[in-house]
């Protein structure tokens, strides 16, 4: 399903959603904390058990990279963390020549809707950015697809950019492996590429546009379960 407005489409993109809020208002419901949630959101909001190997991270501002179904989300989330400075919407895993929308929702490009972070390891940790990642920004288990987006652009995958986290990556994804709190293994893939950014429009798209029925549904829960299950981390 592609349900993000393209810039030279974008009434009819507005008609696709408008569809869309509709088809899944029956799911919406009003939360003890007052924030809207969708029931589908449930296997998003499960606080899991932080990396039990550790890492020491270098000095100075750092990058990671996480793909997790549409990035509007994923960024949305990641703006609501302490330390972190910046999140940026892109497409990792293909090439400079299709990095970009129209191409990527082909499927065809071998590019995931990712998130590059930028953050401070001494206020938030690759360990603890990634649970933030497996605890509220997406169902792991799901293959090739989140919610309601289905392709291979969909997929979710850990980009580290260092050794260091290379290392934690593998720990972490063996350890909730071989005692997944999902109630079966995750999918999501160690991998390697250079990210791109997205278009403008797709920049902080979240937080430009609260009251789309996409955002209000999918991704506005996650930031919920944030502020829910990270209450310390959460700005």
């Amino acid at each position: 399903m592609q349900r993000k407005p393209q810039p030279n489409n974008r009434a009819a993109g507005m008609i696709k959603i408008a569809a869309y809020s509709a088809a899944i208002a029956a799911l919406i419901y009003v939360s003890p904390f007052g924030i809207m949630l969708s029931s589908a959101s449930a296997a998003e909001g499960l606080r899991i058990t932080a990396p039990s190997v550790a890492i020491t991270e270098p000095d100075g501002d750092q990058t990671a990279i996480f793909a997790g179904g549409c990035f509007w989300g994923i960024e949305g989330v990641f703006d609501h963390v302490k330390g972190v400075k910046r999140a940026e919407a892109g497409y990792a895993g293909g090439s400079a020549q299709s990095a970009d929308y129209s191409t990527v929702s082909s499927g065809t490009t071998r590019h995931a809707e990712a998130v590059r972070i930028f953050y401070d390891p001494k206020i938030v940790s690759y360990n603890q950015l990634m649970q933030i990642f497996f605890s509220v920004g997406l169902d792991p288990t799901q293959l090739n697809r989140q919610g309601p987006d289905t392709g291979s652009q969909y997929r979710s995958a850990l980009f580290p950019v260092t050794a260091i986290q290379a290392k934690a990556a593998r720990a972490y994804l063996a350890q909730l492996s071989a005692k997944s709190p999902w109630g079966k293994k995750p999918v999501t893939q160690i991998e390697s590429g250079t990210f791109y950014p997205a278009e403008a429009y797709h920049q902080n798209y979240m937080a430009k546009n609260p009251s789309d029925g996409y955002i209000r549904a999918n991704d506005a829960p996650k930031v919920a379960n944030l502020r829910r299950l990270f209450p310390a981390r959460y700005r």
